[in-house]
This record gives C-alpha cells, structure tokens and sequence, in this order.
C-alpha cells in the first residue's frame, strides 16, 4: 500500500500519476465510491470524504485501515491532512478530521510507501 498526503489543492493526484505511472481511469473518487469500488481500484483520491461519508452513514470506521490492508495491499490512497489549522467548531467535523488522522496513522504505519506532497513536490517519507 502507498499513502500520499498533502494538504488541499497541493497537486497530489498529478503527482501520483506521474510517479507510479497511472492514468485518470485508474482513481476512484472518496466523494461518491462505494466501499467495493474502493476495494477494486488502483488508486483513491479523496479518501478523506470517503472516510466522511462512512461516518455520516454511521458506519464504525475504526478497522477501515485493517481491512484495507488485508482486501487491497497494492491500493494507493490520497488524502487530505485535516489536522493542521482552525479545530472545527462543529462536533462532527472535529470527529471526522480526528477519525481521518488516526485512520491515515495506521494506514501510514502498514504500508510500504507514504509520500508528503507540497505544491506539487513529493517527499518520501516512508520507504521509497
């Protein structure tokens, strides 16, 4: 697995598609896929609204990491960072951003790559 974070609108997905050699057909988007369809993909951008979605749904996303390890190792996953700036006034969105965080934690502890990108520059920050 390869977890690539960065905050908002920070070129991300065009980073990913040029280093791991991917196309627009081969992401599925956090905002509307459906948890098989983020299973069968290649790569998910956005997962941080997917993460969201499940928790508005009501849905227990404390083994999302877990079990996307174990049905998708080779998924390479794009997230916002949502913990840096203004704590959200909101319950729900302190709840989502802080589920999102310990979410991307273990995501980032399991896999074989987590890559930081800032305007469109990556960094490797675990294995490479």
């Amino acid at each position: 697995m390869i977890l690539v974070v960065g905050g908002a609108f920070q070129g991300k997905k065009e980073y990913a598609k040029k280093m791991f050699s991917l196309t627009d057909a081969d992401f599925v988007d956090g905002v509307v896929c459906g948890s098989e369809e983020l299973y069968q993909a290649k790569a998910v951008t956005h997962f941080h609204e997917y993460v969201r979605r499940c928790l508005k749904d009501g849905k227990d996303v404390s083994g999302l990491a877990k079990e996307l390890m174990r049905r998708s190792p080779k998924l390479i996953i794009l997230a916002n960072e949502l913990g840096s700036g203004v704590v959200p006034v909101d319950a729900f969105d302190r709840n989502w951003r802080e589920a999102t965080g310990r979410i991307c934690c273990d995501l980032a502890a399991g896999a074989d790559q987590v890559h930081r990108v800032i305007c469109g520059i990556g960094t490797v920050i675990k294995g490479g």
